[in-house]
């Protein structure tokens, strides 16, 4: 149950949808995920970032603050998302164990200023823009 509340959390962070309604059960609100129930949910995981040369899938988010643009992109790592979309927990779990102590420390890259890749193969990164 741990596992499959821990996917429905990662999928629900590169955009939410019928991904993650797999992951769900009744009592967890999964008929409200399964639906698209809001205009475009077909494509929450419609970007696609390099980051650090390691290619990651989710979904963009852009906010004004104080007159700057921030961007932010939530991902998870292309071959890890695509076993948790395919409903394959353990195969992903075994790829993240393996990966251990070798995704890149560095907060900031090419393009972003801040960036937060953990060790489920998830990331964040943020930018700015003046306008």
């Amino acid at each position: 149950m741990l596992a499959r509340t821990e996917a429905a959390a990662l999928t629900a962070f590169t955009g939410g949808g019928k991904p993650t309604a797999q992951y769900l059960t009744k009592e967890q609100g999964r008929r409200h995920i399964q639906h698209d129930t809001h205009a475009n949910t077909a494509r929450m995981r419609d970007a696609e970032h390099r980051i650090h040369d390691i290619d990651f899938v989710g979904t963009d988010h852009i906010y004004r603050l104080n007159g700057t643009r921030v961007e932010a992109f939530s991902g998870l790592e292309r071959s890890l998302y695509t076993h948790l979309h395919h409903g394959h927990v353990n195969e992903y779990r075994r790829q993240v164990h393996d990966s251990r102590g070798q995704w890149p420390p560095r907060s900031t890259a090419k393009y972003w200023n801040t960036v937060s890749i953990r060790a489920d193969g998830t990331v964040l990164a943020i930018r700015l823009r003046d306008e």
